[in-house]
């Protein structure tokens, strides 16, 4: 595929990046495990070169991740070919026009790179949240200024608190894409997945799956829920691309050859995986806060 001369290496399965034009690889390297970190320089260009050897186009941090965007500034003055094929990805919470933009130039700093293919509202929470992010002066005026700009090639929202806010953001905002939690807890309670996804689809725009492994608390070979199954199953559903934080280059594998080798779940196989984790999912749906 091609997006204005610029190609991005797929050599994993790709979708399209909603209505963007542009795919991205079904897997993604996510902003948590060793990028979520400071002082770890090896480990960390380790598991992001692992990543572009594995074909991983899709790359995740927020400047709120530790030392995530200074490892990749590490990769990308130094490998600038590498760079051009893929698909990078920052967030901010600062929740004001000014306190947004001014993330933004840090953010590029630390990254070493003069743009961000998608710069994202990080954790919306609350009504307040919207209205403040909304209002004028707010941080949606700094991401459309970055958008037309190009500073940010795309921007989108994110959030695992609250459905129906993250739903109204959809519906309201102009973004390019979303990112929600997308795991079979999820499915058992019902709100990310049947809300916000539906908005998503409705509008064309991009899913980012997050929390895919429950920051590894719904692993349980003992069930067959491996980090395979449970990155399958979120696979399984209508979004773009899952990601994954990984700690060693040993995850990176793992989660590229998932996507390599990916085939859906049928209905009956998500509904047994479901099924496991439904009389608990209210205590493991840690990220949303108090349910």
């Amino acid at each position: 595929m091609n997006d204005g001369g610029r190609k991005l290496l797929t050599g994993l399965p790709a979708r399209r990046f909603g209505g963007t034009g542009i795919e991205v690889s079904i897997t993604g390297l996510g902003g948590e495990g060793i990028l979520r970190t400071h002082g770890h320089d090896d480990d960390a260009r380790k598991v992001i070169r692992e990543a572009i050897d594995q074909s991983i186009t899709y790359f995740d941090c927020a400047h709120a991740y530790a030392g995530s965007e200074g490892y990749y500034g590490l990769i990308w003055p130094n490998q600038p070919e590498d760079r051009a094929r893929v698909f990078q990805a920052s967030k901010s919470a600062e929740r004001s026009r000014r306190g947004a933009l001014a993330e933004l130039e840090q953010t590029l700093r630390n990254m070493s790179i003069d743009h961000l293919d998608l710069w994202q509202i990080h954790d919306l929470r609350t009504e307040e949240d919207f209205r403040t992010i909304s209002g004028s002066g707010g941080a949606l005026e700094a991401f459309l200024e970055a958008r037309e700009n190009g500073k940010a090639r795309f921007i989108g929202v994110t959030g695992h608190h609250d459905p129906a806010i993250l739903t109204r953001a959809i519906r309201e905002w102009p973004v390019d894409s979303v990112m929600m939690p997308i795991n079979p807890v999820e499915a058992a309670l019902g709100g990310f997945m049947d809300m916000p996804l539906k908005a998503a689809l409705e509008k064309n725009i991009a899913v980012i799956g997050m929390k895919v492994l429950g920051a590894s608390h719904y692993i349980s070979p003992d069930a067959g829920m491996t980090p395979e199954a449970l990155i399958r199953f979120a696979l399984s559903q209508p979004i773009t691309v899952a990601i994954v934080g990984c700690s060693d280059v040993h995850h990176v594998r793992t989660l590229a050859g998932t996507a390599r080798n990916f085939s859906p779940l049928n209905v009956q196989e998500q509904q047994d995986i479901v099924d496991l984790y439904r009389p608990q999912a209210r205590s493991l749906a840690f990220y949303r806060g108090v349910l």
